[in-house]
């Protein structure tokens, strides 16, 4: 069966990919391979410059690939920065995270049957940590990082999709996402600001019940002076990490708003940063995570 070509603007690439066990290595590659990308799953990464050799051998350099490299490497995963360096491949590289929260990929795991690679006869969640460990750096330094907490694997095809299939994936794509600090941080956020300094709604008791997507609501917050001031004063600091994220070949940038209980404040900010965002030309989207937690 031939491949798809590859699109023009991956032509050339290496595509990494890691992260956490249980988190859609598997799915990404898959996606990956149909999206025209030669992929070789569980590589060494000593062995990452010989794949790359043979594969501009036989299909040329133009063709894209893709690894997939895990803690089941051992040893050999300690030289992976090393052998995916430009000057150990020839090639542009990207790194491709997957993360997940340690409860769903316990359940993901238990599901399948499988002990983790790195469990070494103690629980499951012991052998996450250590991969967590292990893996630390490498998610520091990665050029597309994908939470899989709350994606099915459709959605996280479409998310591969995003970053490496059609050409105009090449542009930056700005997701804001609401969210209640009592329930976490969004771990695959960028950037993150706290709307706790304006007044909370749910003390009001007519505005109580609704939440930030209501227009009572969204005037009550963004009527205040200082919500006005922060607008104007946290755009154009997204602006600038855009046009900075482009120049570094990254694709995607999440925004993350917070409030106590990601309901009214960050709701409501959340929305508005998007709108302000997609009519200044930004592929913007707006999630609000935690809406209904409550």
């Amino acid at each position: 069966m031939s491949m798809p070509d590859p699109r023009p603007d991956h032509r050339g690439e290496l595509v990494v990919v890691t992260g956490m066990t249980g988190a859609g290595r598997s799915t990404a590659a898959k996606e990956l391979e149909d999206l025209g990308f030669f992929v070789v799953d569980n590589l060494p990464p000593a062995l990452v410059p010989d794949v790359v050799r043979l594969v501009d051998q036989s299909a040329g350099t133009t063709q894209p690939i893709a690894v997939v490299v895990d803690v089941r490497s051992g040893s050999f995963f300690e030289s992976l920065r090393a052998n995916i360096a430009q000057q150990a491949t020839g090639r542009r590289t990207t790194l491709l995270f997957l993360e997940a929260d340690d409860n769903v990929l316990v359940r993901r795991q238990e599901a399948a049957r499988r002990p983790h690679p790195l469990q070494a006869g103690g629980r499951l969640l012991d052998g996450l940590r250590r991969e967590r460990e292990v893996l630390g750096v490498l998610r520091g330094n990665a050029d597309v990082l994908i939470d899989t907490t709350e994606l099915n694997v459709h959605q996280l095809t479409d998310k591969v999709a995003e970053a490496f299939g059609a050409p105009e994936a090449m542009t930056l794509k700005i997701t804001v996402v609401s969210f209640g600090f009592k329930y976490g941080i969004p771990v695959d956020a960028d950037f993150v600001a706290d709307m706790r300094f304006l007044p909370n709604p749910y003390w009001v008791p007519e505005l109580r019940a609704m939440n930030g997507r209501s227009a009572e609501v969204a005037d009550y917050v963004k009527s205040r002076p200082d919500a006005q001031e922060f607008l104007e004063a946290y755009l154009p600091v997204i602006q600038t990490a855009s046009a900075g994220y482009l120049r570094e070949g990254k694709r995607f940038l999440t925004v993350a708003i917070g409030c106590t209980g990601g309901k009214h404040r960050s709701v409501a900010m959340s929305e508005e940063i998007a709108l302000r965002l997609s009519e200044q030309g930004y592929d913007t989207r707006v999630q609000h995570r935690d809406l209904g937690n409550e």
